[in-house]
């Protein structure tokens, strides 16, 4: 501890992940902050320009409301979810994105235009975008909003502090550089969470040199939600993952085949099982009304995927990706106007992934795949949570006042837009639940509603809480524990990095500690196995989830025995603890919720079916006592702010 410098940084407003969210917070947050004497500081674990889920890029921006009403955009994110989202809080992002969008334009963000001067959809919500850069250029507008003095990088936020006066008010929070001995303590009046969803709490289908692959990006490690969560946040629907059906191996997108090229999948003999599906008698009408109209939504159309792979053996699922070109290809007037469309359409493929999963480019290369003249294989990941995107956990938030009716208000709305249950803690993008499919764009919208709602709360709450220095001192020597367990039993292992002769790199086995490494193993093979991961064919039980728990508090023990190497270790190790905090909420949300509501996501196999009586009008929710170590699971209850008569496509 004596080499740790201690840095303190007082400010008003704290944004902790400048993704998509914070940025958005950024830019909305320093006009209003400079208006009302409010100063806002951001932190991010790594570099502003290049970090969140956005950080590869992307191919397009996939809420744009153009002239379609926010009813319209509530009607196709309530069917994607099964009937279960937040009216309000889904209708309020709707109603402000296009501004939004505007705004990545006037940034520089090249977005594709018809000759006619109209921007190009991918699908009903969709713009096409040459968005490698993407983020960095929403980056530079946060940067240039907030000012680089008030930017804080490479320092990974580990836990927030209560106000020592209040428990139920945030008051600052600690972590630590990633680069140097340095232990930072915020102090502040409120702060934005925005730091992401979670990556890896699941065993992933890329195993040896493709290990740290996944669809969504490696390094979010649920901070989000822990940090939310072991303030005493209520959250909500950490049941819901996310299984996108991807590209195999370099989990590339398929969004732009199916919806701009118009390709088919199939299983693999050729069997269409999204027709058959939507057919008299087919599979998706088991699932009233959600599968009787369009779109399908997300977790049934894995549904049909996973019976031909898993239960019909008709796998792999293969996307015809040359079909699709040569169809296109084939609206030319003549051969040299055909093989001209042919080439323009090949290389538009091979950006969609360049400008947002390089690797599987790469991949496509590696094994000499030509688009234009075969199918790909794709198929269903491992799950994450993300609550931006077909998923929806989070923390549960205050909704905007306006849009309430009279019943809602009572439930939804605590003061100010999208603040938590624990005063002037607030979240934004992954970190806020039911609010699904806000994507980048509604993402960089709800950090700007947020950070409106922060500036206002500390303008009405001018005093600086009082963080407790009791809890700091012994959160700065738990933060550097696996340091000095390594260092005290680094010697005493099977295996070292001493060994000259074999030149072994490092201390795998050791009966003193557990490496960050077999940690995450040690997690995965959890959650793989017993609370319905790809291993177990995305099935559980309540006899299943019983064992994940009594498993997940065995590792939890275990995590107090965590060993680091240096700072990169510590951050790894501190992720794993953020990992598995979500992890066990996940496992309890999903035993408690007992029917099956988003097949193709995950299957109980107690609970078939589901109950529309009994679950179908309420989310899950659950409160967390960090000094006891105790889940409350509630529920509350859904309404309706609106009828939707008739569900909008994609």
């Amino acid at each position: 501890m004596e080499e740790f410098k201690t840095v303190e940084v007082t400010t008003d407003l704290l944004i902790i992940g400048p993704g998509m969210a914070g940025s958005g917070a950024c830019v909305e947050g320093a006009h209003w902050a400079k208006e009302n004497g409010v100063k806002i500081t951001v932190v991010d674990k790594a570099a502003m320009e290049r970090s969140g889920a956005v950080g590869m890029g992307l191919s397009a921006i996939n809420q744009y409301q153009g002239e379609n009403s926010p009813v319209d955009y509530l009607s196709y994110v309530r069917q994607d979810l099964m009937g279960l989202c937040r009216d309000d809080l889904v209708m309020d992002i709707s109603r402000h994105v296009n501004g939004s969008v505007h705004m990545f334009e006037g940034y520089g963000l090249p977005i594709w235009t018809d000759p006619d001067g109209n921007y190009v959809h991918e699908g009903r919500w969709q713009l096409m975008i040459n968005g490698e850069s993407y983020k960095a250029i929403v980056a530079e507008a946060g940067k240039n909003a907030v000012g680089m003095d008030n930017i804080i990088e490479r320092v990974f936020v580990v836990r927030l502090l209560l106000d020592k006066n209040d428990k139920n008010k945030v008051a600052g929070a600690i972590g630590f550089s990633v680069r140097d001995p340095e232990i930072y303590v915020f102090k502040f009046k409120a702060c934005i969470v925005s730091a992401g969803g979670a990556v890896h709490v699941f065993r992933p289908r890329s195993t040896g040199e493709g290990l740290g692959r996944a669809w969504y990006p490696p390094w979010n490690a649920g901070s989000s939600s822990y940090l939310t969560t072991t303030a005493g946040a209520e959250m909500t629907s950490q049941e819901v993952v996310f299984i996108p059906g991807r590209f195999k191996d370099g989990y590339g997108p398929v969004g732009a085949w199916f919806l701009l090229f118009k390709a088919a999948a199939t299983s693999a003999t050729g069997y269409n099982y999204m027709a058959e599906g939507l057919a008299e008698g087919g599979e998706l009408h088991n699932w009233p009304p959600y599968g009787e109209v369009k779109p399908i939504p997300t977790c049934l159309r894995n549904h049909l995927m996973m019976i031909e792979m898993y239960h019909k053996g008709d796998g792999p699922i293969f996307i015809h990706t040359d079909k699709a070109i040569a169809k296109l290809a084939e609206q030319a007037p003549d051969e040299k106007a055909y093989k001209k469309e042919l080439k323009k359409l090949e290389a538009e493929a091979w950006e969609d992934f360049l400008d947002m999963t390089i690797s599987q480019a790469v991949l496509w290369a590696a094994k000499d795949v030509f688009p234009e003249e075969g199918p790909s294989e794709i198929m269903p990941s491992e799950p994450y949570f993300i609550g931006s995107h077909s998923g929806a956990s989070g923390a549960w938030t205050s909704g905007p006042e306006d849009i309430q009716t009279g019943e809602s208000k009572s439930d939804y709305f605590w003061g100010y837009n999208r603040m938590t249950t624990v005063k002037g803690l607030f979240a934004a993008g992954d970190g806020v639940g039911v609010s699904s499919h806000k994507f980048s764009s509604g993402s960089f919208t709800e950090g700007r509603i947020a950070a409106k709602a922060a500036v206002k709360y500390c303008v009405d709450n001018p005093e600086l809480p009082e963080v407790d220095s009791a809890e700091v001192d012994k959160l700065k020597e738990r933060i550097v524990l696996p340091l000095k367990h390594y260092e005290d039993h680094k010697n005493y292992t099977t295996l070292g990095s001493t060994d000259k002769k074999y030149d072994l790199p490092v201390e795998e086995v050791n009966p003193n500690y557990i490496t960050p490494k077999m940690a995450i193993f040690r997690l995965n093979k959890i959650m793989d196995e017993y609370v319905a991961g790809w291993g177990s064919q995305y099935n559980c039980s309540a006899i299943t989830l019983n064992i994940a728990l009594d498993l997940i508090k065995l590792l939890k023990e275990d995590l107090n025995k965590l060993a680091a190497r240096n700072l990169h270790e510590l951050m790894r190790c501190w992720e794993n603890v953020h990992r598995v905090q979500i992890a066990e909420a996940h496992t309890r949300h999903k035993l408690f919720r007992e029917e099956t509501r988003w097949p193709g996501y995950y299957y109980r196999s107690d609970f078939r079916k589901m109950d529309e009586e009994k679950w179908g009008k309420v989310f899950v929710n659950s409160v967390y006592d960090a000094e006891k170590d105790e889940f409350t699971m509630l529920t509350r209850p859904l309404h309706h702010l609106v009828e939707i008569k008739e569900v909008v496509g994609m």
